[in-house]
């Protein structure tokens, strides 16, 4: 008669089946299997004492079927040393680092070998999974930068998944532009979804191109922040929704009923909340009043910039009080980050970096920030004195659940992708597993050492 092994009597099952039959054939050609013993897992919206993880094919898998239908013990075990495992870090707004601005179009080699570069460089902080974020821009730059940006697996050699970009602009207030340029903004959308498809080249550049709609460029956009305000917008946001975009407001004057009907026409979205937009009012409390929408409107999530420099303490815990199941952590970084201060290039306009802020050159107007994502998590407990849960879930399951990915990522469950992040107590990162292979962060850390 078959015994469990002692690990498995004590887990904790998952949509554990009945034994199968006697004769169920045991699979041919079987792949590695990782087990990971002695840690504290994140699951559930819980903390979870001394639990194990099982990896096959890069996948979680469920110990239970794996014991009864491939009918052997794991290849590996490896000891967490009592570490916090939390799902893979997911960013979605962050516009390059390390000396790489996703907004200036090279060319193609020397393009992908800088996404490749904050591909790698961003596990460093346990980010396994980004969407890289385009400032507004003219249909020019879209047109070369977003064919790069398109859905692509991540592993530990190549780096952090891209989800597809973000792109912020230009479809934007002018009012709110921010550290955008005046120059390329578009004041309406007058054809509705045809204008935004013409800007960001959803198309192609030829004819040829032009005469069918490319399913697969139009992959590359995974979020649009866009003011609901300027004519024709409102209505395009149920087009973008239906072509499987997760809509935004942001740098938008929206006034209350506004930012509420974009909400009832499917955006989800607020892209770094306070920034960009009206401060709040007690009589038209504008977009921040999406937080206190009423009870049979779905409160969308937001994106907070928590450096303590674009948005203080007190209003981040404002938000996170009023919507803490809407709380998505953001750096906004850009490609300073992991950089020494001096002059660099955010689109097409000059920033410098002064110590850990970023202002449009001979302006006091900040130009995104230089943090990074796990220090995002540290701030936030600090400013809010929320749980550790809550303020991994800012950064795992709730990203994941905005962008219709919480099956594969943001969650540790059988069938979800294996990309780990080992935590020590006070957060700091210690080992990361993309896809479940563990990623050298030594030799990151030489790579970015480079630089200097």
């Amino acid at each position: 008669m078959l015994q469990y092994p002692i690990t498995l009597q004590t887990h904790n099952f998952i949509s554990s089946p009945a034994s199968p039959e006697p004769d169920t054939p045991i699979p041919e050609n079987l792949t590695k299997v990782t087990k990971i013993v002695n840690c504290k897992i994140l699951r559930d919206h819980k903390i979870i004492e001394k639990d194990a993880i099982w990896i096959q094919d890069g996948k979680i898998i469920d110990p239970h079927k794996f014991f009864w239908y491939q009918k052997r013990l794991p290849d590996e075990v490896l000891d967490a040393e009592g570490l916090l495992v939390a799902p893979g870090f997911i960013e979605a707004q962050i516009n390059g680092a390390f000396g790489v601005d996703f907004s200036l179009p090279l060319d193609h080699d020397k393009y992908e070998k800088g996404l490749l570069k904050v591909s790698r460089g961003l596990l460093k902080y346990g980010t396994t999974s980004y969407c890289p974020t385009i400032v507004s821009s003219s249909s020019s730059v879209y047109h070369k930068v977003l064919s790069h940006l398109k859905p692509r697996a991540g592993s530990a050699k190549t780096g952090a998944t891209v989800l597809g970009a973000h792109v912020e602009g230009p479809f934007i207030n002018k009012a709110r532009h921010g550290a955008h340029e005046l120059g390329v903004l578009q004041a309406s959308a007058h054809n509705g979804y045809k204008d935004f498809k013409n800007v960001y080249g959803f198309e192609g550049e030829t004819p040829e191109a032009q005469k069918k709609l490319s399913e697969e460029d139009l992959n590359c956009v995974k979020i649009i922040t866009c003011a609901p305000e300027l004519d024709g917008v409102m209505g395009t946001i149920p087009d973008l929704v239906k072509a499987g975009i997760t809509v935004s407001v942001g740098h938008s004057m929206a006034n209350i009923s506004q930012a509420e009907k974009a909400v009832i026409n499917g955006a989800t979205f607020i892209t770094h909340l306070f920034n960009a937009m009206p401060q709040f009012h007690h009589r038209d409390p504008g977009v921040i009043g999406l937080l206190g929408s009423r009870f049979d409107l779905p409160r969308p999530y937001y994106g907070l910039i928590c450096d303590g420099i674009h948005v203080h303490p007190n209003s981040i815990k404002i938000a996170y009080d009023s919507h803490p199941k809407g709380a998505i952590l953001v750096t906004d970084a850009m490609s300073a980050m992991g950089l020494l201060p001096g002059s660099y290039q955010l689109g097409n306009m000059s920033v410098t970096k002064e110590d850990d802020r970023v202002y449009i050159e001979g302006t006091d107007t900040l130009a995104g920030s230089v943090i990074t994502l796990d220090e995002c998590i540290r701030n936030f407990i600090k400013f809010t004195h929320c749980s550790v849960i809550e303020a991994l879930e800012a950064v795992t399951l709730h990203p994941a659940s905005l962008l219709g990915i919480q099956e594969s990522k943001g969650v540790i469950k059988p069938g979800a992708d294996a990309d780990l992040v080992f935590l020590s107590d006070d957060l700091f990162v210690r080992r990361v597993f993309v896809a479940g292979e563990e990623v050298d962060l030594k030799a990151i850390d030489a790579e970015i050492i480079k630089q200097f």
